[in-house]
């Protein structure tokens, strides 16, 4: 089961918060869970230099509650509060795009754009799997990108790290999958705090995926 499972779904509800928390009724449901969606994956893609790892979205009637875990939140926050302004008028835009809505519409949904600072960017499994993948793109030597985010993430004080690797890795004529383990990471022990994340790498001869898993100590 360790294996089939995501290590974050299998948590939610009895030690993880759900990252979309809202009622619908069974009409507009879908809708609501598509616009989620598209909100969170825009959202990660355009605040990558922010360090993003989590979005989590509430939704009140007329009032709609983002908050967002970032390893550099002035990134974000810009100049005089100038990028969260931005961030805001792009979000609006998904909506209104998702929605159909009318100009008129659009000024009566209030958008509460919150920012949290993430303590130990290290040991983020997000942050981790983003950078081997961008050292992977940047032609670096897998098993030396691989030591060196092990070594960093246990020097920050995580229990365990698992890599595993699959696709063409390296280039090779047959796709191949490749584990890396050191400390401690259980699967199925529910009261262990994993962080894990999915990343895939395009390099010269195709897609190579990266999944990570992070073993922390309980705060």
């Amino acid at each position: 089961m360790g294996q089939k499972v995501n290590p974050v779904g299998f948590r939610v509800g009895i030690f993880l918060p759900w990252k979309s928390r809202w009622f619908a009724d069974d009409g507009s449901y879908k809708d609501l869970l598509l616009e989620d969606i598209k909100i969170r994956k825009a959202l990660m893609q355009k605040l990558k230099l922010a360090g993003i790892t989590d979005v989590e979205i509430e939704r009140l009637p007329k009032n709609m509650a983002i908050t967002m875990t970032v390893s550099r939140p002035g990134v974000v926050i810009g100049r005089g509060g100038s990028g969260i302004e931005d961030v805001k008028k792009f979000v609006l835009d998904i909506i209104q795009k998702t929605r159909g809505l009318k100009q008129k519409e659009l000024k009566d949904l209030k958008i509460d754009l919150r920012v949290n600072e993430l303590k130990n960017p290290e040991l983020s499994a997000q942050l981790v799997a983003v950078r081997i993948a961008s050292e992977f793109e940047r032609r670096l030597p897998h098993r030396r990108v691989i030591a060196w985010a092990i070594e960093r993430v246990m020097q920050a004080g995580a229990k365990g790290i698992k890599v595993v690797l699959s696709g063409r890795i390296a280039g090779a004529e047959i796709a191949r999958t490749e584990k890396y383990h050191k400390g401690s990471v259980p699967t199925q022990v529910l009261r262990a705090e994993i962080d894990y994340a999915q990343v895939p790498a395009l390099l010269k001869r195709g897609y190579v995926g990266i999944k990570v898993w992070i073993h922390k100590e309980k705060e």
